[in-house]
């Protein structure tokens, strides 16, 4: 294709960087070349006498970024608002100006690129947010604004060296937090990988050097490993008469480190160095493939993914299963079609890369776009850029799970979500008047860390509110930003009465009816807060607002009239039952039943925790803070518990035993691999973890499995 002549007298480095940008780019129409020769002269005049802290011409960045653009096939419009990236920020020129030059998209990308006047802000951490909000923002209109300040970055960071140390370090760590994260949630998987190690070689240098040797040094030693598994994956997919495409590739450096850290490894003792990618012509050749591979090496249990049947977050899909290679070392291996591979490499940018694709690059643009629509609702939500900012940091971060509602229905999540993040994932509506929620048909208190494959129904009440203390445990932005918002919205007088309808309730499930109504008992309260400085509506607001435990100001309440009537007062003890289980949550240390006698913890920032009353944790507990608790009916729920079966090993031992806990009408949601009972030749151990209703049922489970020959104990935990 022809490139156009030059218009402008470039000096040698930029006449350079511009022929690269063009040869790059041989993809453009004779059109667009034109518009790119056009915008690439407008940037040179524009930065005339400007240069970078190397001492080369400052032109010869943006037409290195707007080159990268072009290695992701990006459209003119992208191409030249990376060429001008720095235009309105950094010379005299205006948005008007430039809009009325290259039209008012371009102009409106560049200026979503633009940071904001420091005179504005005052400090630098404000100014930071303030930018990385408008960046933001202008990227949820168009998103070739973020792949554009995407290549910027990359190529800072490819340059980073000219810079003072502490500056390096700076923009290195905001790199690995902020822009690698997104390069990640969009799916631009090398620029990803590249941002991490920049990041990591200006962050950590010696440890980056010496991580760099000891990889070369692995290379020679492992070459003919890599050779190995090449040719005999080539051979095996023949066989199976699968056309595919193979590569084996290292993983990066920063990966490599980052295992090292959290696994406290030596270099020596990460096997998993290499990986391999197989590439096929359709999603049936997939699984086909990943036969044929299982049947050469053996797979290692646990280690299987499938991403295109649950596709990641960003759009991602491939199979990811892990090997026993040559010599025992383990092989990771990712299985996909080509049109995966396209937007696994250039995730959005997929839509320039891989045109024959549609309905893949339809998936991951969907994806992004979803995730786009959450950052416009986190920005309502925020009081504040600094608020938004830790808010989208919080949602870059790739960890998930996958969970599922009672119709099959998957939801992404944060990995530590709770009910209320699965809740406020469906619906806001539906978070805020969340009281309960049952994991995998059991009622679980609110803050339950989920776990992929877990089904959560949530139970809500039109009269519910959300409640100020689930900030302490949600971790969802979209779930934060909901709270809060909410809470910044309740004027003082629906706090307040809010709190008195909050506090009404704990008091009475403390307090005789009597003592309640007593004006002696008012009176003295009212005399203590005003000791305080404080008024009864300050206490009914804080309360309202979540700032302090209604059971708490109870148990203070309970003790003036302990004072006043001497033993006259005897507390009432905590009721549970189906309304209380929102608000009370069940020891996990000794798992109680509805049966079992039972008393209440007050725990600061917790509420009331129930445990068994011979549960060790209990005894610890501070006995000011202890109140006695009875269990009410609660129908349709179950609760978890575990047992510790100990028998002589017999053969369909595990069966009998199965059929016994079901025959008494109890599900078992696990067991634990059968161990050896330490000292003693011949007996095995079993851990049932088990929902039962209450304790009679449980009862009847361990005299069944008592009288099952060769068993010669059953424990609960």
């Amino acid at each position: 294709m022809h490139t156009p002549a030059p218009t402008a007298p470039y000096d040698p480095l930029t006449a350079q960087a511009r022929d690269l940008l063009f040869r790059t780019a041989s993809y453009l129409t004779p059109q667009d070349q034109e518009l790119l020769e056009k915008a690439c002269a407008y940037a040179f005049h524009a930065h005339d006498g400007q240069t970078r802290k190397s001492g080369e011409p400052y032109i010869t960045h943006p037409l290195a970024v707007a080159a990268q653009l072009a290695i992701w096939h990006m459209d003119i419009q992208g191409l030249c608002a990376g060429i001008m990236h720095d235009v309105l920020e950094d010379t005299g020129v205006t948005k008007a100006e430039m809009a009325e030059e290259f039209g008012e998209t371009i102009a409106e990308m560049v200026d979503g690129l633009s940071k904001l006047e420091k005179l504005e802000y005052n400090n630098q951490a404000e100014h930071q947010a303030e930018s990385f909000r408008k960046l933001i923002l202008a990227m949820t209109k168009d998103v070739r604004v973020i792949v554009v300040k995407l290549a910027d970055r990359l190529h800072n960071m490819r340059t980073l060296g000219a810079m003072r140390p502490d500056k390096r370090r700076r923009i290195a760590q905001e790199t690995l937090e902020i822009y690698a994260q997104i390069a990640n949630r969009i799916g631009l998987n090398n620029a990803y990988q590249e941002l991490q190690d920049l990041s990591f070689k200006n962050l950590h240098p010696r440890r980056y050097e010496t991580l760099q040797k000891a990889m070369k040094a692995s290379r020679r030693n492992r070459r003919d490993v890599v050779g190995k598994v090449l040719r005999a994956f080539g051979l095996r997919l023949v066989e199976a008469n699968i056309e595919a495409k193979i590569k084996g590739r290292e993983k990066n450096l920063y990966s490599i480190h980052q295992k090292m850290h959290t696994k406290n490894l030596r270099f020596a003792d990460v096997m998993d160095i290499y990986g391999f990618r197989v590439i096929v012509n359709s999603i049936p050749a997939c699984y086909a493939a990943l036969g044929a591979l299982h049947g050469l090496y053996q797979p290692k249990p646990g280690r299987f993914k499938d991403y295109i049947a649950i596709p990641k977050s960003n759009g991602y899909q491939s199979l990811h299963t892990t090997l026993v290679g040559p010599y025992g070392l383990p092989i990771e291996v990712q299985i996909r079609t080509h049109e995966m591979d396209a937007v696994a490499e250039g995730g959005v940018a997929g839509h320039w890369i891989y045109k024959s694709g549609e309905s893949t690059v339809d998936q991951a643009t969907l994806h992004t776009n979803r995730w786009l629509k959450n950052i416009l609702d986190l920005q309502a939500g925020s009081a504040n850029a600094m608020e938004f900012f830790e808010a989208v940091k919080v949602d870059l971060f790739p960890n998930e799970v996958y969970i599922l509602t009672p119709k099959g229905k998957i939801l992404t999540l944060p990995k530590g979500s709770t009910p209320i993040d699965f809740a406020y994932a469906i619906h806001t509506d539906i978070g805020h008047h969340t009281i309960s929620a049952r994991i995998n048909n059991t009622m679980m208190p609110l803050r339950t860390k989920l776990k992929t494959g877990d089904t959560v129904e949530v139970i809500t009440s039109e009269h519910a509110k959300p409640n100020p203390a689930w900030l302490d445990f949600v971790v969802s932005s979209r779930a934060r930003s909901a709270i809060r918002n909410y809470i910044k919205n309740m004027n003082r007088k629906d706090a307040v009465t809010l709190g008195e309808n909050l506090l009404q309730k704990a008091l009475s499930s403390l307090l005789p009816k009597n003592i309640l109504l007593s004006e002696t008992l008012k009176e003295k309260y009212l005399n203590d807060l005003n000791n305080q400085q404080k008024t009864f509506e300050d206490v009914l607001y804080s309360v309202g607002m979540g700032h302090t435990l209604p059971i708490t100001v109870a148990m203070h309440i309970a003790e003036l009239a302990g004072e006043h009537f001497g033993d006259e007062v005897r507390l009432s003890p905590i009721k549970i039952n189906g309304q209380t289980m929102g608000r009370v949550h069940l020891a996990p240390c000794c798992q109680p039943l509805p049966g079992d006698a039972v008393r209440a913890v007050l725990i600061k920032d917790q509420g009331l925790v129930i445990h068994r009353d011979n549960c060790p944790n209990l005894l610890k507990a501070d006995p000011e803070q202890q109140l006695d608790a009875d269990w009410e009916s609660i129908p349709d729920q179950t609760f978890r518990s575990t047992l510790i079966v100990s028998s002589l090993d017999a053969h369909g031992l595990l069966a009998l035993m199965a059929q016994a806990i079901s025959s008494a009408g109890a599900d078992i949601e696990s067991v634990e691999t059968p161990q050896k009972k330490s000292g003693t030749e011949g007996f095995i151990q079993f851990k049932f973890f088990i929902t039962v209703k209450n304790t009679d049922q449980l009862n009847n489970i361990i005299k069944a499995l008592n009288a099952i020959t060769n068993v010669q104990s059953v424990i609960r935990v």
